[in-house]
């Protein structure tokens, strides 16, 4: 039943960025930046699929996803510093947001700060939970959206070229959601893992300069 629940989304999502072009990709990413269960894996690439069919242009499937992904993002800060964490805690769970998932990207943003911003826009589960501890701790929103659109754009190019390479190896992957995901998603392990590669190097890197710090 939720396998064919998420289908049913998916072919959804799919019609909306097929029949809605960039304003649907904005809406879309939006949501998938905020706290709804929108993967952006099934956005950007068939946007991009789109863009190789000359349906949109593929700087513009860039930039409406990274404008979407702001704006989601700056939504989420917006309600968690009006809100504050208590209410975050207790209803959060309500909207996809559980108190453990919440503690752990204020841990996150707490051990990282504006680097962290960045480097979640990379990162599952994290990307889409890391403007509520933002919010939180009243982080300068222009430092925030700064990071966050930095961010967003790098992941929203990765998944637009391999979203467009992927469609001139498949031909007719927009018929089959499913099989598009799939082949996205064994196409670029490689390059999401190097991401994950400089992540870690990079946290790495803040671990090591705070323990020479306190010597």
């Amino acid at each position: 039943m939720i396998h064919e629940m998420l289908h049913g989304w998916i072919e959804t999502w799919f019609h909306w960025v097929e029949s809605g072009g960039y304003t649907a990709v904005v809406i879309l990413m939006a949501m998938e930046s905020s706290i709804f269960p929108v993967p952006s894996e099934v956005v950007m690439p068939p946007a991009a699929i789109l863009a190789a069919q000359g349906k949109m242009t593929f700087s513009g499937v860039i930039a409406a996803g990274t404008f979407g992904s702001w704006l989601g993002s700056a939504i989420t800060y917006a309600v968690a510093r009006w809100f504050g964490r208590p209410l975050v805690m207790r209803y959060g769970k309500l909207f996809f947001c559980p108190p453990e998932k919440v503690e752990r990207a204020e841990r996150f943003l707490e051990r990282y700060e504006a680097g962290g911003i960045f480097f979640a826009r990379l990162l599952p589960v994290v990307r889409h939970l890391i403007s509520i501890p933002a919010g939180i701790v009243r982080m300068r929103f222009g430092i925030f959206s700064l990071m966050t659109v930095v961010g967003s754009f790098v992941w929203c190019s990765v998944l637009a070229w391999y979203g467009k390479g992927v469609a001139e190896r498949n031909p007719g992957l927009m018929n089959d959601p499913e099989g598009l995901i799939k082949a996205i998603k064994g196409e670029s392990l490689w390059l999401i893992g190097g991401i994950a590669g400089l992540c870690a190097l990079y946290f790495l890197v803040l671990k090591l300069t705070a323990r020479h710090k306190s010597a």
